[in-house]
């Protein structure tokens, strides 16, 4: 059985995916942002192995993050399933809008600095497809909050998930680095009125975590583990590149060899 670290795993989704694997058999570390959202997520999952809290919306904190998780040993699959949604700048003490700390930042620092597992799975969204491939102000610093768009930011953070699964299954072939497209479902993100279904969702997660998907490395699924066409511009390896480097340069994290 498997030994898996999801983030953002003390409610919705993660939680849920958190409960399957252990139902089937697998040991979860999960991870919380703070203290109290820990000791919901233990009560909500008494079976987890253990649960590392940690903000991933600074780039010390998440560095710091990874050097904890580090301590607890080798794993077989990292989930990066911490985001955030629509909201206000909220700039960080990195002076980054929060949406573009955690769901493009840290999963970068996270995949650098994490013993490398077996698998890495890379949380994005049909959302993706309205995200810039052009990489233009990744992180909003020229824009700055003046210039703020939510939706925008979120849409281009989720492209930059498929991005990295592509780049790191490239540049580390002996790792299954996949992104999946959980669909619109009820959670606290996507609210009461989505019309996805959660056990579809879960499905998929579930399928990569445990490297059921078969095939090629570096694709992207949907709900009930359909594999689907990302936007275009993520198999341009030019673009990959580039945007590890722009998130080397922001969090001054190197890609290990």
């Amino acid at each position: 059985m498997a030994r898996i670290l999801i983030t953002g795993s003390s409610d919705g989704l993660g939680l849920l995916t958190a409960k399957r694997l252990l139902a089937n058999g697998h040991s979860v570390v999960l991870h919380a942002r703070s203290a109290q959202r820990a000791q919901d997520a233990s009560a909500a999952c008494p079976n987890a192995e253990s649960i590392v809290t940690g903000d991933l919306s600074s780039i010390a904190n998440t560095i710091a993050f990874a050097e904890d998780v580090n301590k607890l040993g080798q794993f077989d699959c990292v989930v990066h399933n911490a985001g955030l949604y629509l909201g206000p700048f909220r700039k960080t003490a990195d002076s980054i809008p929060a949406v573009a700390a955690v769901n493009t930042i840290a999963p970068y620092i996270l995949t650098c600095l994490l013993k490398r597992p077996t698998r890495f799975v890379f949380v994005s969204s049909e959302m993706h497809y309205s995200g810039d491939g052009g990489l233009r102000d990744v992180v909003w610093q020229q824009r700055g909050e003046v210039g703020w768009d939510s939706t925008q930011a979120y849409c281009d953070s989720k492209l930059h998930n498929v991005m990295f699964a592509k780049a790191f299954a490239r540049r580390w072939p002996d790792v299954q680095a996949n992104s999946l497209d959980p669909g619109w479902v009820p959670t606290k993100m996507g609210g009461p009125s989505a019309i996805g279904s959660l056990d579809a969702a879960v499905e998929t997660y579930v399928m990569l975590a445990e490297g059921r998907e078969n095939g090629e490395n570096g694709r992207y699924f949907g709900p009930g583990r359909k594999e689907s066409s990302p936007k275009s511009v993520a198999d341009d390896v030019e673009a990959q590149e580039r945007l590890l480097r722009i998130c080397e340069g922001i969090s001054g994290v190197k890609i290990p060899v």
